[in-house]
This record gives C-alpha cells, sequence and structure tokens, in this order.
C-alpha cells in the first residue's frame, strides 16, 4: 500500500468541497474528488491536477447503494485504505420550506442525501478507514444545525431562513456524527462535524459572507488533528459550536 495519505471528500467538483480538496492535496495527500456529474468530476480533478494536485476521480451518488459500494471499490483497487473521509454532499431542497407550507417530499430528499448518504458512504468506506494508521472523518454540518443558535437569535446570518429540511438535517448530522463517534470512542478513528460559516456558494446563491476556500479551513483542521484531537464534537474557525 502507498504511504502517500489518500482522502475521499464527497461533493468535491465545486464550492468547499472542491476547496477542500484542493486544500488537503496541497499537503501532498492523493484525493478522491466524488461527484455524481461525470463532466464536473473531471473538470474539477484536471483543474486540481493543474495545480500539483495529486487528484482522481470518484464517481459517487451518495443516494444509491451501487455507486458508493463502487466508489469504495474503486480506492481498495487503488490504495488499499482511505485515511481520511470528508462528508461534503448535501443539498437544500429549495424554499419555501417553512413547516406550514412545506411539501414533505422535501424533507424526505434533503435527509435522503445529507445524513443517509453520510451514513451509507461512512458504512461503506469504514472497512478502508480501519486500515489506516490514523483515520480521520469530517461531516460537513452548519451552524444553522445548532438548537442553541436557532434558539437564542433570530439573526438570518447565524440561523438562516426558518426552513424544516436543510438546518434540521444538519442537527440530525449532528446527533448521527456524536452516535458515531460513542461507538467509535474504542478505536483510532476520530469523527467530529464542521461547520464552514456562511460562505458564498452555488447552495445559497452566492450570498454568503465567506469565500469557499476559508470555509474550507475547518474541514482541512479537523482531517489533519493529531492522534490525540477530539473526536465527537461540533467546530467552526472559532472554536466549539453549541449544540
Amino acid at each position: 500500500m502507498s504511504e502517500q495519505t489518500i482522502a475521499l471528500v464527497t461533493g468535491a467538483n465545486k464550492g468547499i468541497g472542491y476547496e477542500i480538496a484542493a486544500g488537503l492535496g496541497a499537503l501532498g495527500w492523493s484525493v478522491g474528488v466524488g461527484a455524481r456529474d461525470d463532466r464536473r468530476r473531471e473538470a474539477a480533478v484536471e483543474k486540481l491536477r493543474a495545480a500539483g494536485v495529486d487528484a482522481f476521480g470518484v464517481p459517487l451518488d451518495v443516494t444509491d447503494d451501487a455507486s458508493v459500494a463502487a466508489a469504495a471499490g474503486l480506492i481498495e483497487g487503488r490504495a488499499g485504505r482511505l485515511d481520511v473521509l470528508v462528508n461534503n454532499a448535501a443539498v437544500t431542497g429549495g424554499m419555501p420550506q417553512e413547516p406550514t407550507r412545506v411539501d414533505p417530499a422535501t424533507v424526505r430528499t434533503v435527509v435522503e442525501t445529507n445524513v443517509i448518504g453520510v451514513i451509507r458512504v461512512t458504512n461503506a468506506m469504514l472497512p478502508l478507514l480501519r486500515r489506516s494508521a490514523s483515520p480521520r472523518i469530517v461531516n460537513m454540518s452548519s451552524s444553522v444545525g445548532s438548537l442553541t443558535r436557532q434558539s437564542d437569535t433570530d439573526d438570518p446570518l447565524k440561523t438562516g431562513p426558518i426552513a424544516v429540511a436543510y438546518p434540521p438535517s444538519k442537527t440530525f448530522l449532528n446527533a448521527v456524527t456524536v452516535q458515531y463517534a460513542k461507538e467509535l470512542r474504542d478505536t483510532n478513528i476520530l469523527i467530529n462535524v464542521a461547520c464552514p460559516g456562511y460562505c458564498a456558494t452555488d447552495l445559497n446563491g452566492h450570498r454568503g459572507v465567506r469565500t469557499p476556500e476559508q470555509g474550507a479551513a475547518i474541514a482541512i483542521r479537523l482531517a489533519t488533528l493529531p492522534d490525540d484531537g477530539p473526536t465527537g464534537g461540533f467546530f467552526e474557525d472559532e472554536g466549539v459550536v453549541p449544540w
């Protein structure tokens, strides 16, 4: 097996995911660009390679069992293990999402990608992660998933709009991450949640106040934690995010 650190970033063809891949690649890592759109994925790989990153494409639809299994097989065949998994792929579900107006199908779609997709990918990659000397899992969440912040303020920059699909999906993801940390606490796998802040990306129509590169910084930090680093935590650039 290669001594080079191997990472997989889901939803890495653009935005924060792309910048996470670029940042990890700048460390000299080999980075799998996970994305379901063939054209965008290969364009991202080409751009990363042009910047000197050892990038490779990983066809990956996090909502599809066969696609996720094939992605795990691709990484196993290429490297024999996985050192870092960044679960970044997500959808907002569109608006409106007011609880009294939302189509329940919207909630189901968002949870399928943002929560069940993370579980599906994580479980498929765990056998490969267990072969790593210092495995790390980073789940990209958002401060809008913080129940504390949602209930303490009405500041839209901190809470986002009233929405019953996207923010609760991140709360759900946070809780799922805690459960993984509890199950894996006797292993060397560190799993944490990252909040990138309000970044200008396609996800929010580029209304954010931070750049995708700035948003990627916390994920890169958690992906490179030392062996005695935290697990089961929720972090942003400034420190711990309240649940």
